[in-house]
């Protein structure tokens, strides 16, 4: 198990390598001397890695990157990626167009008479925005189009 006098000491090596601490977590040390806090866990039988953050000034505590990592053992638990989750905060916070953005100047944009605008409009309102207003677009996998496509035609 890692402690904070451990995690200074440790050197940077020709390659980069690992040090473990518990519940998955790991320390793992660069050839420059950055230490960045990592989860490694499984998911659809799959072996993922989550980086919690980096350790030192400006970074992460050891206490810190043990509470990420237990956030993140929750998640694993509820059968969610804590590293898809954050790539998916990132892209939220980077500006990504939402489906209710971009569906909603198509509306305006689009080429087609008026009675086809409202009737795709009250569709939309009714049966879509409420479902996808927020989403990402690259969130949206084919899977979620075909469900949703089922419930407004049933």
């Amino acid at each position: 198990m890692l402690t904070d006098i451990a995690l200074k000491r440790l050197k940077p090596k020709d390659k980069m390598y690992k040090v473990a601490d518990r519940d998955g977590m790991y320390a793992a040390v660069s050839p420059t001397g950055q230490i960045a806090f990592r989860y490694d866990y499984r998911t659809n039988g799959r072996r993922e890695t989550v980086t919690l953050g980096r350790y030192g000034d400006g970074g992460l505590t050891l206490a810190e990157a043990r509470d990420r990592c237990l956030a993140a053992r929750k998640m694993v638990a509820a059968g969610k990626s804590p590293a898809h989750e954050k790539q998916r905060e990132k892209r939220r916070l980077s500006g990504t167009a939402s489906f209710g953005d971009q569906g909603t100047r198509w509306l305006k944009e689009a080429k087609m008479a008026d009675s086809t605008r409202s009737m795709r409009k009250a569709i939309f309102d009714r049966d879509i925005l409420p479902l996808w207003e927020k989403r990402l677009l690259a969130e949206i996998t084919p899977d979620d189009l075909r469900a949703l496509c089922a419930k407004v035609r049933d």
